[in-house]
């Protein structure tokens, strides 16, 4: 089985670490459930929705380059999926670098045969370029992601779609803990 991973949200709980740094931009009186809602839809959704100036985008940017890989833990159980799988690809808006670094520091990088990030031009998600090209060299089984922005590319494509930790009427499975992949996810894809 190939699977295609998101990153942020999907491997590594990465939305945290972003919620304190836009509570950092955005000051007192933030509320910080709302700053993690509003990300999980997008971040482009979660600039507009506070109205944050250019200045502060980039304030937000300097500080999430301060964040360190240990801000942004794996979830539990996904590399154990990672290990069962035949081949792992990721896509994602993050830049090469902070991928690489947070994947490094956890000695994950073998673990993927292909990486396409915001580095490598293709339009952003839920255009279907990107995850095309990666099945198109992959021959891609299931997509897993955390927002429906992240499995529209995948069903437009005919690829299985499963949603981690949310819900969503266009994903094929739903999977709330990666230790549960192999009873929940693996007996239905043999259907």
């Amino acid at each position: 089985m190939n699977i295609l991973w998101d990153f942020d949200g999907t491997l590594f709980d990465t939305y945290p670490a972003y919620t304190r740094t836009l509570s950092q931009v955005l000051g007192e009186g933030a509320d910080n459930q709302e700053i993690y809602d509003k990300l999980k839809v997008s971040y482009s959704h979660a600039i507009e929705f506070y109205n944050i100036s250019p200045e502060q985008v980039e304030e937000n940017e300097r500080l999430k380059k301060e964040l360190s890989p240990l801000d942004m833990r794996p979830f539990d159980g996904v590399e154990e999926v990672l290990k069962f799988a035949g081949r792992n690809v990721i896509m994602t808006h993050k830049d090469r670098d902070g991928v690489l670094a947070i994947l490094d520091h956890y000695g994950w990088t073998h673990y993927f045969a292909d990486i396409v990030t915001i580095d490598d031009g293709f339009p952003r998600k839920p255009h279907p370029a990107a995850y095309q090209h990666l099945h198109t060299k992959n021959k891609i089984d299931l997509a897993i992601g955390d927002r429906d922005l992240d499995l529209l590319p995948a069903k437009e494509l005919g690829i299985a779609a499963c949603m981690f930790q949310g819900e969503s009427d266009i994903a094929d499975y739903h999977l709330d803990d990666f230790n549960d992949f192999f009873d929940e996810v693996i007996p239905l894809l043999k259907k």
